[in-house]
This record gives structure tokens, C-alpha cells and sequence, in this order.
């Protein structure tokens, strides 16, 4: 069983009651870079870039979001998007961004919405002590090109960063090349920890990161995920 039929199998689970209600209509939409990360204290994040979107799902008071760099529209029942085939991004960020709503309104999870503002800059600054007491001086293999706190780490540590948009391939970032996919191997064997977006569990790539190394993954898209299959989150200031 794969990741995402062991995610469709407990969204089942927990829904079951409610699989097929359309009182309280589960739907997604792409927001717009204001409404989903406010007024940061910078302008290098890839959601103002237009780089990508973040989905919301809204299941009666409660919304999960979820990145995507396919932006689109769905409405439908909880048993609709756990009937989704989940073939490509915006599929998955809309079962994602649904898993994490439904989870919040069952009181299995928090911290679903993104931190907006100063706090994503804030967040940063306090990944640096948290991988020094969890880690103590590792070398980082970093996932998905989060400037602040790739920034923040790399004052600190040695690390590599690892991305998927060609537009920060081979350009250097805060004294460090960004490596593309080619690199993917190389660059977790050379890392004692991996930091990864909870977006590769929208992309489809979550799996090259678990069971190798000692991985934690960063965001609001994994909350759901995360509980779910027991992997390690960090997310200081979500809503």
C-alpha cells in the first residue's frame, strides 16, 4: 500500500459519517498570495513569485491548506475527492488540503492554515535552534526552496539545497548553488538530515525522503500526513 492509499484509507475512516454530505460542501481554491501568507517581511517566497498557490479546502468550520503549482477549482463530497485517482499535482493537493480539514474538524490535528506576516520570517529564525537540539551540527540536505530558511540554516550549518523549479537550479542563493533533481541521490547521501517541504507530499516525491535519514518535513501541506504516518513536523506559527 502506498502512501496515498494508506491516507485515503484513514480520510475513509474517520469520515465515514460524513462521506457523502453535501450540507457542508468540502471545496478547494487556489488563494491568492495576500490571503494566504499576508504581508512577509520579504518578497523571495515562490507564493508571491506566482510560483505556486496554496489550495484551501473548508469542511464546516474548519479549512486545511495545502501547495500546489497547479492551481484549479473542485467541489464535491469527501467521498468525491477520496474517489480522486491523485495523477497529478492539483489532485493531490486538493485530497491533501481536504485530508487536513476534515482531521482539524475531527480534532485530530491543528496548525492547518499558513502562518502569514512576520511569522514565516520568525519560524525561520527559530529552525536554527530547533535542529541544534535535535540534531546537534548536522550537514543539511535541504528540500524545496524556502528563502528564509535556507537562509537562516545556512548561517549556521553546512547544507546542500535541493529544488524542483528551473528558475533556482544551478543559481546561488545565500552562498549556495541550488541542485536539481539529477542531484537528488547524491545530495541526501551526502546529508545527515534531510529538512523537506510537506509539498512533496502534493508532488508526489515525499517518498524519496523517508526511511534514509533522519527527516523533518516543514509546513501546513504535511499536518495530516504527518499525524497519519508518523513523520516528524516542524511548523512554528500555522493557524
Amino acid at each position: 500500500m502506498n502512501i496515498y492509499e494508506k491516507l485515503k484509507t484513514e480520510l475513509k475512516k474517520i469520515a465515514e459519517d460524513v462521506l457523502d454530505e453535501h450540507v457542508n460542501i468540502v471545496f478547494a481554491r487556489p488563494l491568492s498570495a495576500k490571503e494566504a501568507i499576508g504581508e512577509p517581511d520579504r518578497d523571495d517566497y515562490p507564493l508571491l513569485k506566482g510560483k505556486e498557490v496554496m489550495v484551501e479546502a473548508a469542511f464546516r468550520g474548519s479549512r486545511g491548506h495545502a501547495f500546489t503549482d497547479m492551481p484549479g477549482r473542485f467541489e464535491g463530497s469527501i467521498r468525491d475527492i477520496i474517489e480522486l485517482p491523485l495523477n497529478d499535482n492539483f489532485q493531490r493537493a486538493v485530497f491533501i488540503a481536504t485530508l487536513n480539514a476534515v482531521m482539524r474538524e475531527m480534532g485530530l490535528i491543528e496548525g492547518t492554515v499558513h502562518c502569514r506576516d512576520k511569522e514565516p520570517a520568525q519560524c525561520a529564525r527559530e529552525l536554527v535552534g530547533y535542529v541544534k537540539e535535535r540534531f546537534g551540527n548536522p550537514r543539511i540536505a535541504f528540500v524545496g526552496f524556502q528563502p528564509g530558511m535556507i537562509e537562516r540554516l545556512s548561517e549556521v550549518f553546512a547544507m546542500r539545497v535541493l529544488d524542483l523549479d528551473e528558475d533556482n537550479i544551478g543559481k546561488t542563493k545565500f552562498g549556495i548553488v541550488v541542485e536539481g533533481p539529477d542531484a537528488t541521490e547524491d545530495v541526501l547521501a551526502w546529508g545527515d538530515v534531510i529538512i523537506a517541504t510537506g509539498s512533496t507530499c502534493v508532488n508526489g516525491t515525499i517518498t524519496k525522503f523517508v526511511g534514509k535519514k533522519p527527516v523533518v518535513f516543514f509546513g501546513v501541506s504535511v499536518a495530516g500526513a504527518a499525524k497519519v504516518l508518523g513523520f516528524e513536523r516542524y511548523c512554528r506559527y500555522p493557524h
